[in-house]
């Protein structure tokens, strides 16, 4: 089965994988289509995120990969509806990133306090509506 991924820098050395840091893990979004996958692309740009490339890969290539770097692996489907805080992340993007500069390094995911990043994505959800 093939999903949709969201890469920086694709086929470069330095070519890296779109996640979210939820409550002590790193996730990453596996998108069943690819114009979800693309719209949320457009809300990273939105926010001055750094605007990745939607790739297709294979479900089984990004859950090996996921499990070798110790990550999760979150499968969003066609037509996805949210029922917490934590799945809205997989549709809308938190307000914050980590550096770009320092992305390798998951001990920069730390120093923001997640509670606080949480509550701030809440407002701007329910701003939304």
């Amino acid at each position: 089965m093939l999903v949709h991924v969201l890469l920086y820098e694709a086929g470069t050395e330095s070519e890296g994988i779109h996640s979210l840091e939820l409550k002590d893990s790193t996730v990453i979004l596996m998108f069943e289509d690819k114009d979800d996958a693309e719209r949320y692309c457009g809300l990273l740009e939105a926010q001055d995120f750094p605007t990745p490339t939607v790739e297709e890969l294979t479900r089984t290539d990004i859950e090996a990969f996921c499990d070798e770097a110790g990550y999760e692996p979150r499968y969003v489907e066609k037509g996805f509806i949210p029922s917490t805080d934590e799945e809205r992340l997989m549709i809308s993007p938190p307000l914050s990133n980590l550096d770009v500069e320092n992305w390798n390094n998951p001990d920069n995911a730390k120093d923001s306090s997640s509670k606080d990043q949480l509550e701030e994505i809440k407002k701007r959800l329910e701003n939304l509506l």
